[in-house]
């Protein structure tokens, strides 16, 4: 048997995006690519009783945002165009090669059927060039900046003379029109069946800058007015999910803002003919998936998806799992799925069983069936199976403990697969905080592992899966309780497993868990080196840089630009004095939601203490390094990562 090592990401596949046609299930299957440093993506099909497997598309056009056509005839797709933007493709089911439907010159971000199958509709971008900037096409030219929100993660600036169009494309002619423009952008999300209306998401006001959130507009096309569905909750962020067949219930998840960013979604409905808009899922529990991984790719969640037109059913992130709930039109709700696992997509089969994809702890990722009825679940496709039969993979010890205050705390131990007396561990600190560690596969602590290292995983207070308190408790509060809260499942940790080298435990984390880590050294000396990545060390500066700064800061710190000496007490940067622990900072140098300069400050921070530091930069990498940035940036992360503790 061999261990699981860095290089074990390439041998890893997932699936993702099931869709039922039939006694069909298509699906995504996604692996990482040694030679192109790249993702490479197939659809395929299964029978859901012969298990016979059919690819339809290769891994050349890799695939992505599948959607089967509402009269079975066609599977849908965004791939590469001749101009190498994504662009809408369609592979008849009937037989014959895909091929191109746009060629729109930004390529398409998203699209969407009609209820006839003729017409898609779609969303792209064009740049506003004037004759002068065509003649100066090739000059370097200044970017000027006068929007407060004018950056995002992964995408980089957004300002720009760049419009936003919704445009419906012809299946047959291949002749696209104009449906509606803005200078910003906004997110499509519904076409009505008599294309007298589409539904899209924009901001709350966007008139005001300082107005923070979006929700669903419905937009009448022959008019050419939009006006708010969900005005009954004038701060609420709302995202459209699903309508019955009758086209007269609407589906929603989203929440009315009143706890800023940490508010819990739920399901509402929409009813259209009434005009009435209301939660209807179940209370104090977060309705979607906030189960963080490092491992799958292309997944969407599980979605929420009507039974019949009174009835639905939809996700919900409770203790480290995502669960599957009943839910109606008159607010009844019935937990019926109920298994430590990560549910990562899902379709419908029937009103009693359901196509999935999840993993759990020690399960990279598997295509399955649920029978909610008798709580079975077959799997169909298992694309690490002989993976799985040939190297170690490490059992997850579950565990709860008294946090601060008394509070119940969960938490994950992974012990080294080869379990030596006095070996060293490592806290490995979640981003978010509004996020959970789970019930899923994490090649990275599974690595951790088989280098001999216990990997301790812990939720404490500010994550998110245990109810609107929990998740609230820390707004205006960074580094206390939630601090507490990691030493005391630390403590409890090393109280249960004796054979942890108490002299060698190791603190790292990333996001969040960058801020807690150079916090955490910044209040103690118990670690003996620290891993800090794509982190928070300066909340002032935080504040003007970062994508989401002035509000993050505002909404989770409950201070502003006025208040800086308030904000630098709750920086870890003003705690450096104390620091003796050796610190690692690595940093994508792309990440403008934690920007390079965070990171930086550190370092510095470091040389000026004489601590002994490194720093390492990645290029061409946004905040979600770890988990899908190049692979070969990946790979050399863990190396230093391993290397650093060793």
């Amino acid at each position: 048997m061999q261990n699981i090592t860095s290089e074990s990401l390439f041998e890893l596949k997932n699936v993702s995006q099931p869709i039922v046609s039939g006694e069909k299930v298509f699906y995504l299957e996604t692996r990482t690519d040694k030679k192109d440093n790249d993702y490479k993506t197939s659809l395929w099909s299964i029978n859901i009783k012969s298990k016979e497997k059919v690819m339809w598309i290769s891994e050349e056009l890799n695939p992505s945002q599948i959607k089967l056509a509402p009269n079975g005839k066609w599977m849908s797709f965004l791939a590469k165009g001749k101009n190498d933007k994504p662009q809408i493709q369609l592979m008849p089911l009937s037989g014959g090669t895909a091929f191109a439907l746009t060629e729109e010159k930004q390529g398409v971000s998203s699209f969407d059927w009609t209820s006839n199958s003729g017409s898609l509709y779609y969303q792209t971008t064009v740049k506003a060039e004037s004759d002068e900037d065509k003649k100066d096409k090739d000059k370097v030219k200044p970017i000027t900046i006068t929007k407060l929100q004018y950056k995002m993660d992964g995408q980089g600036i957004t300002e720009s003379d760049r419009l936003y169009q919704v445009k419906k494309v012809s299946v047959s002619t291949k002749d696209n029109a104009l449906v509606l423009e803005k200078d910003r952008a906004f997110r499509l999300q519904y076409v009505s069946k008599d294309e007298s209306y589409i539904l899209y998401v924009d901001k709350l006001n966007p008139d005001d800058e300082w107005t923070y959130g979006a929700s669903v507009y419905e937009y009448d096309l022959r008019s050419k007015t939009a006006h708010l569905v969900t005005k009954d909750i004038p701060k609420g962020s709302f995202s459209f999910e699903a309508v019955n067949e009758k086209e007269t219930f609407f589906l929603f998840t989203g929440n009315d803002f009143k706890h800023a960013f940490v508010t819990l979604d739920s399901v509402y409905g929409w009813d259209r003919e009434n005009r009435t808009f209301e939660k209807l899922s179940v209370e104090d529990k977060y309705a979607g998936d906030l189960v963080i991984g490092d491992f799958q790719q292309k997944t969407k969640g599980f979605p929420v998806k009507w039974l019949d037109n009174e009835s639905f059913v939809y996700p919900v992130t409770e203790h480290g799992k995502v669960m599957i709930y009943k839910g109606d039109i008159k607010g009844n709700n019935t937990v019926i799925f109920d298994k430590e696992l990560h549910i990562t997509d899902g379709d419908v089969i029937d009103t009693s069983t359901f196509a999935v994809t999840y993993s759990d702890l020690t399960t990279p990722s598997k295509l399955a069936t649920v029978n909610v009825d008798s709580g079975e679940l077959e799997a169909l496709y298992n694309p690490n199976a002989t993976f799985e039969k040939s190297h170690h993979i490490a059992p997850v010890e579950r565990f709860w403990y008294k946090g601060a205050d008394d509070w119940d705390i969960q938490g994950w131990y992974i012990a080294p697969v080869d379990q030596k007396a006095k070996h060293p561990a490592v806290l490995y600190i979640h981003g978010g905080p509004q996020v959970c560690y789970g019930e899923t596969f994490f090649h990275e602590m599974q690595q951790l592992a088989s280098k001999g290292y216990g990997v301790i995983l812990l939720n404490p207070r500010g994550g998110n899966g245990y109810g609107q308190e929990f998740v609230a408790s820390i707004i205006g509060d960074y580094g206390n309780k939630d601090y507490e809260d990691l030493m005391l499942g630390t403590d409890y940790v090393l109280e249960q497993h004796p054979e942890i080298d108490q002299s060698s435990v190791y603190v790292a984390g990333g996001s969040y868990g960058g801020f807690m880590t150079n916090w955490i050294i910044g209040h103690t000396d118990r670690f003996k080196a620290a891993v800090t990545q794509r982190c928070i060390s300066n909340w002032v500066s935080f504040y003007g840089t970062s994508d989401v700064g002035a509000f993050f800061v505002e909404f989770q710190l409950q201070k502003d630009v006025s208040q800086m000496d308030d904000l630098w007490k709750m920086s870890p940067l003003a705690y450096t004095d104390n620091i003796k622990t050796p610190l690692l900072v690595i940093h994508g140098q792309e990440d403008l939601r934690c920007p390079q300069e965070q990171g930086e400050q550190m370092y510095t921070a470091m040389k000026k203490q004489g601590v002994e530091t490194k720093m390492v930069l990645y290029p061409k990498s946004s905040h979600g390094l770890s988990r899908e940035g190049l692979p070969n940036l990946r790979i050399d992360r863990l190396k230093e990562i391993a290397n650093w503790l060793n």
